[in-house]
């Protein structure tokens, strides 16, 4: 098993509490099995995302820059502003 951090609203965690008092189980499993319970109800594989593709220019300021010279760019627009 792997450890992990979560952080839920006290509200939640009030009834998580509750929940795992009345099952008389600790919290963790009580997760483990809602977790379980969710991701069963979904489809094994969720399709692909539809990824937009990556730019080969950004728009700095008026002008339009290769992105191999986007870093010359920006120093470009902070010397100016000097």
């Amino acid at each position: 098993m792997k450890k992990i951090q979560v952080l839920l609203p006290e509200p939640l965690m009030g009834r998580l509490r509750r929940r795992a008092e009345w099952e008389d189980r600790p919290m963790s499993e009580v997760i483990r099995r809602a977790t379980e319970t969710w991701l069963e109800s979904l489809p094994d594989d969720p399709p692909p995302r539809e990824r937009p593709p990556v730019p080969r220019t950004f728009r700095l300021g008026l002008r339009v820059r290769d992105p191999r010279r986007q870093k010359e760019a920006i120093y470009d627009r902070e010397s100016e502003s000097e």
